[in-house]
């Protein structure tokens, strides 16, 4: 088997990944998928939050899921990558169809083993207060 580094869908896996923990259900589903997802002193950074560490992203992912009930995390755009970087795009979605009111595109670093070291985040739609 190729090392990670060299699997051509290293970037779809992690990114995959990512969307599994913010998508997860109760905290140990959550808690599995984070560190699955990212290494032990991984970070996400985004306009609203600047985080490291498993718990602290289990934490910001509890915050958001509670601020948006109902509302599932979904891949827009391909996965692009190069090195140990990738860039996509998603859209927090209704899960009753309804529409996507927070949208962004998002940049992660990858360790040699494929799991995210950080996650530079962009907001594109929000919300108004």
């Amino acid at each position: 088997m190729p090392a990670i580094q060299d699997r051509p869908d290293r970037y779809e896996t992690a990114v995959a990944r990512y969307f599994e923990a913010w998508n997860a259900g109760g905290e140990e589903e959550l808690a599995g998928a984070v560190a699955a997802a990212w290494t032990t002193d991984g970070g996400y950074t985004d306009p609203l939050a600047d985080v490291r560490g498993h718990g602290e992203i289990a934490a910001l992912i509890t915050a958001a899921r509670k601020q948006f009930p109902g509302l599932a995390f979904r891949l827009v755009t391909a996965v692009d990558g190069h090195h140990d970087t990738a860039r996509f795009g998603w859209e927090l979605v209704d899960e009753a169809g309804g529409g996507a009111p927070v949208a962004g595109f998002d940049v992660i670093t990858l360790d040699a083993e494929g799991r995210i070291r950080s996650v530079y985040g962009f907001l594109d739609r929000v919300p108004s207060a």
